[in-house]
Parts: structure tokens; C-alpha cells; sequence
């Protein structure tokens, strides 16, 4: 056994852990006599390699279920969600410490508290609080705000659990329609500020030139918002399978970074330049969107992914994007039960890793020119998606069935489209003339997507509908899934060692 693969089972076991405490609770006695075990294992048996490293996987799984529980006790302790429900108003101070979510009617502002004026003198506090007020007058990343309403837990909705939702990203508080008073301004990240900025004058040059609904789609294309999309467009989205174009998933961001790459060696860049060049407009492109979390999880994902292709090395590649995901979630271990994208973009990654191969061999007859990479967003397309849409499938409740041609006549334009709206916005930044120039090619390929999601949305049984997915739906889907994927393994080192 390699360092690597001992590595890789200590990160699984980790994740397996955090799994495990995730729907069960352990008591203590069972915490200490598992890792009792564990170190017996170690240390009695250290003349045993398999042993031994079996003893660290225990440790390892121990650490996962602790760290899960850890961060569970913080939040049931947490003193900020026990003044949840008092049906009393309190007054907290506290900034803006994301960019506000601008609705029709409204706008959610993320408060990191710092202070309460509750009962006693003001005394400080820590917490994550969502507020919901009018839609103006408007407040910005960085305001330092006084806050004075009903403090609540989130609801849960029967379709959907808010509450849920919210604890991965550590708010366990709502306030809805406070009284708030601004005490300051200019209290965020100072790296922040201008790159929100950016986007707000992004958003304020497509909307003066491209309508709906093309400017809704441009804006979910670009920021993963889906804020001026209409719910039968969003609708219309998951009945063809390209909702995934409306985020910003390390699916969507790697099909992308591909189509660059394959963009700048059709244009004479060679292999390394090509690669840096993606690596460095990647990461530009994630700071200009506001660097969200999950565009940067998605992000680092999809660059180990660039990077063994880089090296050669996609056999590693898993390893590399499992110890990523263990890192995030020794972060935050709520992602792995709660954040469907941080499941969707590391089961996308993996598909791309261990079915395109397989399916660029399938395809070998099919055309792969430069400038137009069918074979290769066919296979990566189709390989993400295989992996994703069970998770899709149990949180939906929906196949869509024409996903395969939707996508193909979608996801290889992507790339282009996506360059083009920036030129656009930047132009359009610079002087609005350029910006009305560019926005009649840019409505066009937009109105493309636009009309290909619309009609094949349109034709009957375009997607199956399925209520009430049972838990085990995934064990039934992802246990042959992974019997595949062995058997093509063990195909391809055959196939190595007859080379």
C-alpha cells in the first residue's frame, strides 16, 4: 500500500465518520470503546501493517463522528438561537457580512452579530442572523446595522427545510420586517467591497440592455442567481435537466474549464500555457462573480481535476478531490448531509473522472474537432450527469428524460457564451456604446439557450415525475453505478498490463 492510498482511506474513513454521525447519535461509551479499539489495533498489533493502518482508519472514523458532533452541540449551545421564539422583541447590532439577496418586494440581509441589548446592559454575542425587510431603502456588504424585532428559528416548509438549509451556513435565527437603524458603514472585507461592486454593475449593465427572459438566464449563467428567473422558467429548467446551468456547481465549472482549455490550444497555445491561462481565468472568474462559497469549492475542485489532466496523473485525480472534500468538511461537516451542491459538484467530478474515458471510447467515432469539442462535452456531459442525477432524483423527485440532447446542444456553447457576457459587461462598463453593441450578439445567443430549453420543455413526457423517493432509492442506484465503475478499473489495468 502506497502513502497515498493509506491516506485516501484515513480521509474516507474521516467522511464516513461525519456520515455516520450525520442520522445516528453516539453515546460517549461508544465513542471511547471504538477508539479503544482502534488504538489497541496500533499499538499490540504494530508489527502488522494491515492492522495498524486499520487502527488509524477507526481513529480516523472516530475524529469524523466527534467533529460532526462538535459543531452539532455548538449550535445547540449556541446563545444566540436559545432567545429564538421568545414572541419578545430584542435589539442586536450587528454587519452585513454577505451581499444582500435583492428580491422583487424585499431583500435578505446576512447579520454577523455582535452585540444584543437584551434584559440586561448590551453585552456581546456570535451568531449568524438572516433578516428580511423591504426592498428599500437598500443596505450594502459592510453596513453596521441596529436591529429590533422578533427573533425566530426557521420555519420548515413541507416541501422544502429552511431550516436546513440555513444551518449549513451557521444560521440557526430569523427576523422578519425589524426595525433597523444603520450605525455605520465600510465594516466588511475591504477585498470584498469592490469585487460586489463589480457585480452590482454587471447586473446593472445586462439589465439595461438584455429582458427577460434571456437576462434572468444570463444572470443564473454567470452568478448562479436565480432571483429574475420566473418559477415556470425554473420549472421549465428541470423538466429538461439544465438547472445545473443556473448554478455555479463544480459540474458547470468544469465542463467550462475544459472547453477554455480546448478553446486556447485551438488557438496555438501550448499545453502548459493553455493550462495556466484556465487556471488564471478560473480564478478570476470566481473573484469577479463575489467569490461565493460554492463557486470556490467548485472552483478548487475542478482545478485538481485541470491539474491531473495537466500532469498526466488522472488516476490520482480521485484522491486528490476526495482529500479536498475531506478538508471542506472538516471545515464544515453540515455540507456533507445538508449542501445539495457540495454533493452535486463532487459526484459530477467523479463521474468526469472515472466514466468520460469510458464514454470517449463509445463515442470514438463521433468527430472532436478544436473548435468544436462534441466528443469530448458529449462525454464529460453525460459522465457528470450519470453521477449526479440520483442525488437529483431523491431531492426532486423528477428524471428528466430529454437531459441528454438538451445538454448537447447547450453545454458546448457555454464556454463561448460565457466569455462573450463579459465582454459585454466590461464594454458596456466602459462605455455604454459598446454595451448596446454587444448585447445584440449576446440576446442572441442567449435567446439559443432560451428557445432550446422552451421547446424541449414543451414535448410530453419531457420529464418523470416521482413523489415521496425513498432513502434506499440511492443505495439501489449508486451500488451498480460503483460495480461499473470497478469493472471498468479493472478493464483498463488489463488493458495496461496486456500493453
Amino acid at each position: 500500500m502506497t502513502a497515498s492510498k493509506i491516506f485516501l482511506y484515513f480521509c474516507l474513513s474521516f467522511v464516513l465518520g461525519i456520515f455516520l454521525s450525520s442520522f445516528f447519535n453516539f453515546s460517549l461509551p461508544v465513542l471511547l470503546a471504538v477508539l479503544i479499539l482502534g488504538i489497541i489495533l496500533i499499538s499490540v498489533l504494530w508489527k502488522y501493517k494491515t492492522s495498524v493502518v486499520i487502527g488509524f482508519c477507526i481513529l480516523f472514523l472516530v475524529l469524523g463522528i466527534w467533529r460532526n458532533m462538535a459543531v452539532e452541540s455548538r449550535i445547540l449551545n449556541s446563545e444566540l438561537r436559545n432567545l429564538n421564539d421568545l414572541e419578545e422583541k430584542i435589539t442586536l447590532a450587528g454587519i452585513v457580512s454577505a451581499e444582500p439577496d435583492l428580491r422583487e418586494k424585499s431583500q435578505k440581509l446576512t447579520i454577523k452579530t455582535e452585540k444584543i441589548y437584551y434584559e440586561t446592559r448590551p453585552r456581546s454575542i456570535n451568531g449568524k442572523v438572516l433578516v428580511t425587510t423591504a426592498r428599500y431603502p437598500e443596505y450594502k456588504y459592510g453596513d453596521k446595522l441596529k436591529i429590533t424585532g422578533l427573533l425566530e428559528a426557521p420555519p420548515v416548509f413541507e416541501e422544502f427545510n429552511y431550516k436546513d438549509y440555513l444551518k449549513k451556513d451557521g444560521i440557526y435565527s430569523v427576523i422578519s420586517f425589524p426595525e433597523i437603524k444603520i450605525l455605520g458603514q465600510n465594516f466588511g472585507n475591504p477585498i470584498m467591497k469592490p469585487l460586489f461592486s463589480f457585480k452590482n454593475k454587471f447586473k446593472e449593465i445586462a439589465r439595461q440592455f438584455i429582458s427577460p427572459p434571456q437576462e434572468g438566464i444570463l444572470e443564473a449563467l454567470i452568478f448562479g442567481d436565480e432571483e429574475n428567473i420566473s418559477d415556470d422558467w425554473k420549472n421549465k429548467l428541470n423538466f429538461t435537466g439544465t438547472r445545473h446551468i443556473a448554478a455555479v456547481s463544480g459540474m458547470n465549472i468544469t465542463i467550462i474549464s475544459f472547453l477554455i482549455l480546448n478553446f486556447l490550444l485551438m488557438l496555438g497555445f501550448w499545453r502548459q500555457q493553455a493550462f495556466y491561462s484556465t487556471i488564471f481565468l478560473l480564478i478570476l472568474y470566481i473573484l469577479m462573480i463575489g467569490a461565493p462559497a460554492s463557486a470556490v469549492r467548485a472552483g478548487i475542485m475542478a482545478g485538481l481535476l485541470l491539474l491531473a489532466q495537466h500532469l498526466g496523473r488522472m488516476s490520482q485525480a480521485s484522491r486528490a478531490v476526495v482529500f479536498a472534500a475531506t478538508f471542506m468538511l472538516f471545515l464544515n461537516p453540515l455540507l456533507l448531509r445538508l449542501d445539495i451542491g457540495f454533493q452535486l459538484s463532487f459526484l459530477a467530478i467523479l463521474g468526469m473522472i472515472y466514466l468520460q474515458p469510458f464514454f470517449s471510447d463509445i463515442f470514438k467515432k463521433i468527430p472532436n474537432p478544436k473548435f468544436f469539442p462534441i466528443k469530448t462535452t458529449l462525454s464529460a456531459t453525460i459522465s457528470a450527469q450519470i453521477f449526479t442525477l440520483p442525488i437529483l432524483v431523491y431531492n426532486f423527485g423528477y428524471i428528466p428524460l430529454v437531459s441528454p440532447i438538451t445538454n448537447i446542444l447547450i453545454v458546448p456553447f457555454l464556454a463561448p457564451i460565457t466569455i462573450l457576457i463579459f465582454i459585454f459587461a466590461i464594454s458596456g462598463m466602459i462605455f455604454s456604446g459598446f454595451g448596446w453593441i454587444l448585447s445584440w450578439p449576446t440576446w442572441l445567443v442567449l435567446s439559443y439557450l432560451v428557445g432550446i430549453i422552451d421547446w424541449f420543455s414543451k414535448i410530453p413526457f419531457a420529464s418523470l415525475n416521482l413523489n415521496n423517493v425513498h432513502w434506499a432509492w440511492l443505495i439501489i442506484s449508486y451500488a451498480p453505478l460503483g460495480f461499473l465503475v470497478w469493472r471498468i478499473q479493472e478493464k483498463q489495468k488489463l488493458k495496461f498490463l496486456n500493453y
